[in-house]
């Protein structure tokens, strides 16, 4: 039995350990906002939160979530998530919005550690959030916007 803590709260699964988190979040938890795409943590897709640290969950067998506080899309509640969130309809990010899930998580831990990023820091933090509608543009935009308002700034 692994105990599992996914947006605060627990979840008791029979499945083997070495599952990827990917896999229990979605098919067994029933949280499809995480997204499958390459199934090689290349694209950035299944990005959750284990412990606050972006981590890819196509990759992270469960062994490596027991004891974590994992966190998804759907439980990204933080006041710099929800700015991101604003930033991203303020500024119409979202094109087919299959990627979305997982530039939110990157951008939001970004931002938790630093909310005047550079373009630089930028993508630092973005390398390997991968969209085939190539929206970088609004999402280095949505950054800098969430990141403004989250130090007091005007957009």
């Amino acid at each position: 039995m692994l105990n599992l803590t996914i947006n605060g709260k627990p979840h008791q699964l029979e499945l083997d350990p070495q599952m990827p988190l990917l896999w229990a979040i979605r098919d067994h938890i029933g949280l499809t906002g995480t997204k499958y795409s390459c199934g090689v943590a290349q694209c950035g897709s299944c990005t959750v939160y284990l412990d606050g640290d972006p981590v890819r969950s196509c990759v992270t067998p469960l062994s490596v979530a027991v004891g974590k506080e994992i966190t998804t899309i759907e439980g990204l509640n933080s006041a710099v998530g929800r700015a991101v969130q604003e930033a991203w309809k303020e500024l119409e990010v979202v094109q087919c919005g299959f990627c979305q899930s997982g530039q939110i998580m990157s951008a939001t831990a970004l931002l938790s550690r630093n909310t005047k990023p550079t373009d630089a820091d930028i993508d630092a933090a973005m390398q390997g959030n991968l969209c085939r509608c190539a929206t970088y543009a609004r999402i280095r935009a949505g950054i800098k916007l969430a990141g403004t308002k989250l130090a007091g700034g005007k957009a």
